[in-house]
């Protein structure tokens, strides 16, 4: 029989052991993941929940307030983030009527379903829409005060996406600076992030760079394998993945401006599996080898170079392939599940496990604990 000290060893191990997996799904479940409707096949709200609980999410990213949503998510412990159409922008700059906006779409379903966020527009400023883009801050600041006059302010925070090309530079990340003609808005924009302590919205897409350049630009350097990569000049920060590279061009963007302590949070980000015969890059196993290395990043606590000691605030785009979207093929091919709830490729979720499920995390988990139980019972005999 092993001596005590032998066993107890044993026992610290596979603690410590399961400990660093549990840590890992924890930290996995940081992930968002956005949850698209333009689909007239998808699965009802509540079979839903698993999928995005089997990838490890614990955020999802809506472009409406759905209701049948809401009310299903209730008591799952997922925190979710509602949508304003731009088509309502100019309606939200009354008061009242995001007030009216809060009772009815937001408040009802507190505290069971976890919102604790309000998307407020969806890349407003590059659709150069003036009446949009001079209502975007009348209407987060009044659906903003609706929450505050409710008191729901501290839980739940108003922000508003934006399209990456409101970047006039953005290499080497160090030159990130946003477009001239935009700079009207950036102020204001950026002063209500500072009073609010919500942050700065981004969608970035490396496989569009790509696509757009695919002779010019490295696909491993997109897709986030091991590859050369890039020395920024001015930093002499090096980096191996374009995603890390765009994150710290905004944040060049907003301290040149003056908004150094604004975070950054990627409110889309994905790969097409499949697409249109000049759409270079769109394949299902680049789909898989860009999410997979995304979700890992989160999963390991990875930061930019810029930003060593920030996390990563991220959202998958998409959780399905939505088949009414107009536009290229590979609009309707971002999805991570089909329809149908199978998966469209396997996501590999660690080093050494793939799945495309967290349950078999679980288990191995699990395991552990029982080698564990079974360890202490040994040494209580």
């Amino acid at each position: 029989m092993e001596s005590p000290r032998s066993l107890s060893s044993w026992v610290i191990f596979v603690l410590v052991s399961a400990a660093m997996l549990y840590a890992r799904i924890v930290n996995s479940a940081s992930l968002g993941i956005n949850y698209g409707q333009l689909g007239n096949n998808l699965p009802v709200p509540s079979e839903v929940i698993p999928l995005i609980q089997s990838i490890g999410a614990k955020r999802v990213k809506l472009f409406d307030a759905n209701p049948l949503i809401l009310r299903a998510f209730a008591n799952t412990d997922i925190e979710i983030m509602v949508g304003l159409g731009n088509d309502v922008l100019l309606e939200m700059r009354d008061p009242q009527n995001a007030l009216t906006w809060v009772k009815s779409n937001v408040q009802p379903y507190l505290p069971a379903t976890k919102i604790t966020g309000i998307m407020v527009g969806n890349e407003v400023l590059t659709l150069y829409n003036t009446d949009w883009s001079n209502s975007l801050v009348l209407a987060m600041q009044s659906i903003y005060d609706a929450l505050l006059g409710l008191g729901l302010h501290n839980n739940i925070k108003v922000t508003s996406a934006h399209a990456f090309s409101i970047m006039g530079f953005s290499y080497p990340p160090s030159a990130g600076a946003f477009k001239q003609d935009l700079m009207q808005y950036m102020p204001e924009i950026l002063d209500f992030h500072v009073q609010t302590g919500s942050p700065f919205h981004v969608n970035m897409y490396p496989y569009f760079a790509y696509r757009s350049s695919p002779k010019e630009i490295s696909l491993d350097y997109v897709l986030s394998q091991p590859n050369n990569g890039s020395v920024d000049p001015t930093t002499n920060l090096s980096y191996d993945n374009m995603l890390f590279a765009q994150i710290d061009a905004v944040y060049s963007a907003l301290s040149l401006l003056g908004y150094k302590g604004v975070s950054v949070c990627v409110s889309e980000t994905g790969w097409p599996s499949k697409g249109d015969d000049d759409e270079i890059g769109a394949t299902l196993d680049n789909a898989a080898i860009y999410n997979s290395n995304l979700i890992k990043m989160v999963a390991q606590n990875k930061a930019t170079p810029l930003r060593p000691n920030s996390e990563l605030d991220i959202y998958i785009f998409a959780l399905f392939n939505e088949n009414t979207k107009t536009g290229p093929t590979s609009e309707r091919n971002f999805g991570l599940f089909q329809p149908d709830k199978l998966p469209v490729y396997t996501v590999r979720l660690t080093d050494g496990v793939v799945s495309s499920s967290a349950v078999e995390i679980c288990n191995q988990v699990g395991i552990m604990l029982v080698l564990c139980l079974a360890s202490i019972a040994l040494l209580l005999n």
